[in-house]
């Protein structure tokens, strides 16, 4: 917790003062939750090399899956940031419901849940992340994982096994490249919502400008 919450003044303090409370609130966690991604791959790969120092093991993975720790730091960090951005907009009002209801048929291919969002996105970093381990056996890194590795004919299969060890990086970019295109639909999402509030709010405005004057108010006239 202490660690975290240097963490956030470090972060605040580099964001630049001109942005509004709620982005910046919603960068520092994303950063946040994007440092902390990296950081547990990295504690992985330490805790499974015990016979190397750690700074060896830790220089090797950057090194051989340096784009899969950044990339993933970055795709769950985006998706952190539109997420809590959301949130930070505020409870949403009964027109916009009736908004969204009205242009419903407009949404597309775009209506999927959170949920199936955010399964996909754990799901995918998990993948990534487990695939990515094995290429590393080979530099002496990660020895632990060969003990995985023997027990993969076992649970998947002699088939499954053998694609997932011939084929692991490529699996591993596979997973790394669902994991950003999720967060890139994940801003999509936001933008989309974004634009929903401020053609409500043009909506609202012009509803207020075509309301009937009453009778106090010609009366102060």
């Amino acid at each position: 917790m202490v660690v975290t919450y240097h963490m956030r003044i470090k972060i605040f303090a580099i964001i630049s003062i001109n942005l509004t409370d709620n982005v910046r609130n919603a960068l520092v966690k994303g950063a946040i939750v994007g440092i902390i991604t990296a950081a547990i791959y990295l504690t992985v790969v330490v805790m499974t090399t015990p016979n190397l120092p750690s700074s060896f093991a830790i220089s090797a993975a950057f090194k051989v899956n340096g784009i899969i720790i950044v990339g993933l730091a970055i795709g769950i960090g985006i998706q952190v940031f539109a997420s809590s951005y959301s949130k930070g907009l505020g409870c949403r009002l009964d027109k916009r419901i009736k908004y969204k209801q009205q242009h419903k048929d407009s949404r597309g291919v775009f209506s999927v849940s959170g949920l199936t969002k955010s399964t996909g996105s754990s799901g995918s970093t998990i993948m990534s992340s487990f695939l990515s381990f094995f290429s590393l056996v080979p530099l002496g890194c990660c020895g632990s994982w060969l003990f995985v590795l023997s027990m993969l004919p076992s649970v998947f299969g002699g088939t499954v096994s053998v694609i997932l060890i011939k084929y692991s990086t490529l699996l591993s970019y596979i997973g790394l490249v669902i994991v950003l295109g999720l967060a890139g639909f994940s801003l999509l999402h936001l933008k989309k919502e974004l634009i929903e509030r401020r053609m409500l709010e043009e909506t609202k405005h012009n509803e207020d400008n075509k309301k009937p004057l009453n009778a106090c108010t010609l009366e102060s006239g």
